[in-house]
Order: structure tokens, then sequence, then C-alpha cells
């Protein structure tokens, strides 16, 4: 039996996962899981009420209030009344949540204090989030933080209460996987737009085990934002997390967030962070290149994130598909009322929404904005435009973006997920369609019956504008 704590050998070449990874194993006997350092968890109402139950249940303390942040997101309402709950469970999960967190000391992100948001937004712009960290969640789309160069993943409830208790978790390592994006894009095409591209390449089980690191000259030139939004959807190809190594793109963002470190400890910690990064001839075990230069509009025809198309293609005809993917290519067109082999562009929506923790953050709403400037949405088309946090919106309303919004006929809502998931009263009715910029297409996700497209929010407001799916490229 062999124990290995804390770093491996230094000579041996590693890639970012493995530094952050060595990093923080505690303890590691060969066979079993490793007993993994947290350094963040961040809390919202939904998944950490039984967590905080358990520690009740076997009277345990919580290890270390301040790896701890929360704040309220999914099942809030975003009307401008936000207080009132669509159900009274709702409600029982704020309550419990703010109670959980006076009583244990921890900080939490209320309604109206400048800072509630979505979890994987307020994150990064308060400067929580930072290099080297490992940050969990009890939410799938954690690996957002990874575009900092963060190992982030989502956790179950019993999960968030072991970290909760010990301020650590037993994993297994991952295996590693590269995808590099190479080129640049053409006007009219974004990140959103690529990682729907490598979803639709690999499937959504593609990634099983891995956590990908995502590289190359495309992923240089991208703002922050932009590298938030690959990494959120990781998940959707059966990723465990997806990451960035730090530069100074990283830096910049980071420099003079509240949580970020100042003066001398800021000079200290960008020391620290530069050095994770891949070594030079440091393997992983499988790589993935995508040439973004003749990349289009991505768009979902069916009921996961895979089963996308560029917008001017057709939707796939069945007899090209695999015998496994037929299946549920039939069973997702069924459920959407599309037919194989046919444009998916021109089809009719009624619904379009702009928010998530994909893309609700203020580079977001700009890409929306210029879009919709100087012009009205379908009438028979509901937008809704919703902040990703209390500071992005506040930032929207400094810039007159939501005066844009709301003068072309789309709804600016109050901050939370919102129409991503419907676990509020933000939902698409039944039997009508909507293009998302959010990341999961699910059946009924949105909304019991409803159907659902995503894509990147400038397709989203050419969408709206339109009254059907459309490509925005003509917009810049």
């Amino acid at each position: 039996m062999q124990v290995q704590n804390r770093r491996c050998d230094s000579r041996m070449k590693r890639n970012i996962i493995q530094k952050i990874w060595d990093e923080h194993v505690v303890v590691h006997q060969d066979g079993h899981p490793a007993v993994l350092a947290i350094d963040l968890m961040l809390l919202h109402e939904v998944t950490s009420a039984q967590a905080f139950a358990e520690l009740e249940k076997r009277s345990l303390p919580v290890f270390d209030p301040t790896r701890l942040i929360a704040t309220l997101d999914h099942s809030i309402s975003t009307r401008a009344d936000r207080r009132g709950f669509h159900l009274p469970a709702a409600a029982l999960q704020v309550e419990t949540l703010r109670r959980n967190a006076a009583k244990h000391g921890i900080p939490l992100f209320d309604l109206d204090s400048g800072r509630q948001g979505i979890v994987h937004v307020i994150g990064p712009e308060l400067g929580l989030t930072q290099p080297g960290m490992t940050i969990v969640c009890g939410d799938s789309h954690t690996a957002t933080h990874g575009a900092f160069g963060a190992l982030a993943f989502g956790i179950g409830t019993t999960e968030v209460a072991h970290v909760l208790a010990a301020g650590a978790l037993l994993q297994y390592p991952p295996k590693t996987m590269r995808v590099e994006f190479t080129g640049r894009f053409r006007r009219g095409i974004f990140s959103k737009d690529a990682v729907l591209k490598l979803i639709a390449m690999i499937g959504v089980g593609g990634a099983n085990g891995h956590v990908i690191e995502y590289a190359g000259d495309t992923v240089g030139a991208m703002s922050m934002e932009e590298r938030m939004t690959v990494c959120n959807m990781s998940i959707e190809c059966g990723a465990r997390s997806g990451l960035i190594a730090p530069d100074e793109t990283t830096f910049h963002y980071l420099k003079g967030r509240p949580y970020s470190p100042e003066g001398i400890e800021w000079e200290r910690a960008v020391e620290r962070w530069k050095a994770f990064s891949s070594d030079d001839g440091a393997g992983s075990d499988r790589t993935v290149t995508i040439d973004v230069g003749s990349l289009k509009p991505m768009i979902t025809w069916g009921t996961n994130p895979a089963q996308a198309i560029p917008i001017d293609e057709r939707i796939p005809p069945l007899e090209d598909l695999s015998a496994s993917d037929r299946l549920s290519a039939e069973m997702a067109l069924a459920y959407n009322g599309l037919k194989p082999g046919t444009p998916i562009e021109g089809t009719a929506i009624q619904w379009a929404f702009l928010g998530s923790c994909t893309n609700g953050r203020i580079e977001d709403l700009r890409v929306a904005a210029r879009v919709l400037q100087g012009r009205r949405i379908a009438d028979d088309v509901t937008m809704y435009v919703v902040p990703g946090s209390e500071a992005v919106q506040a930032q929207a309303r400094r810039e007159g973006l939501d005066r844009i919004f709301m003068d072309a006929g789309a709804q600016f809502r109050n901050p939370g997920c919102s129409m991503c998931l419907g676990m509020n009263d933000d939902k698409v009715p039944a039997g009508q369609r909507c293009v998302s910029s959010s990341n999961r297409n699910f059946v009924g996700r949105q909304g019991d019956g409803s159907f659902t497209h995503l894509a990147s929010p400038a397709t989203v407001a050419a969408s709206a504008i339109a009254g059907r799916i459309v490509s925005a490229e003509g917009y810049f």
C-alpha cells in the first residue's frame, strides 16, 4: 500500500489538471479514492438544505465557514415583486438557507444586497474564483469557474454535507482531455457556437470521466466571459469539469475584485497562479482539435445539447445516424414536432430567453443589445432578458442596455436562474417553442411540454426579432 500526499515528483511533466490535483490531495492510498481538499464551496437554496440537516442529525459543526459562500438563485422569482414566491416550497427553501447561513456564520448574498445572483456568475465577478483552486457546488454547471484555471465541479447533496463537515471530498483522479480550438471566429460567431460544435462532434458522453483542458489560439483570444461560456457547458459532453490555464486576460479580470488579493499579496498571487499551466510535453488521455475559422452559428434541434447543427443546415435524416443515435433522434423529433431532413432555420418561435449561468453576463447582454437596438421583437414573441447578478443588472442600467431591451419589447427582469430550468415561475407554456441562451434543452426543461433550442445570445436576439430561428450574422 502506497501513501501519497500533496505534491508528486516535480520532475514529472504534468498538465494543469494534474498540478491542481496534486496540490490538493491530502492523502491517497492505492486502490482507494483520494482525500481532496476543497478551497471553496458555493451554496444555493435548492441543494443545501438536506446537507445542513445531515450535519444537524450528526451534531457536526461546519468545518470552515470562510470557505463557503451562499446566494439565492434557482427558485426565486425574477418578477418586479421578487420577494413573492410562486410555490410555498420555494419560500421554504429560501428561508431555510437564510437560517442555516446565519446559524453557521456563512456569508449570504441575499436579494437586494447588490451581490446576489447565480452562483456561477457571482463567484467570478466577486473575485472568489481564483486560479489553482478546487471549487465545488451542488450544481452541475460548476465547471464554469474552470475558466480561471480552477478545478471546479458539481457535487451531490451528500457530498455537500461532506464538504460542510470536513472541507474535503473522496475523489478518484480524473482522466484528462485536451480540446484545442484554433483559428478566428467570423463576425457573428461566438464561443457558445464553438462549445455546441464540440458537443455535437463528440456527443453527450464523449468526455465521460474526463476533465477537459481548453487550449489553442482561439481560447487565448477569448474574453473571460467567453471562456466561462465554454467551461460552463463541459458537463454537456459528459466531462467532470473543464478549465483553461490562467493568463494575463485572467489576471486583468480579477484585479481589483472585492475578494481578490491586494498590494503585495496580489503580486505574490499572480506569480503563484502563473505556475498553473500545462508543462510542454505533458500528455492527456485524449485530444480533440476544432478549427473555428469556418464555424457557423449553431442551434439545437433535439432534446440534448449534442443534437445541434449549423443554423443553415437541415435536421439530419434518420438514415444518416447510427442505430443508437437514431432512436434518440426519433424520440426528440416526435417531442419537438420537427421532421428529419428539413431546415431548422425559419422554424417559428414564441419565446426567447437571454440569461442563465451560461450567457447571463454583461458581455452577453451587450451582444444582444447590439442586435436589438432600434428594432422590435416580433409581436407574437415574448422575450425575457434576465441578468445573471445584481451587479450585471446595475451595469446594464448604467450602460442603457435595459432601455434598449424594453424599447425592443423585451422584459428586463431581476437576477436569477429564471427560465433556464423552470424551477421558478419563469416557464415556457406547453406546446410553445423557445430559443434560449441557456445550457440544456431536455424534455420539459423550461416548462412541461415546452420546446427548447439552444443558441448564442446573438442568435436569440435575432430570432426574437424575426419570430423564427435565424442567424444573427448580418447584424455584425
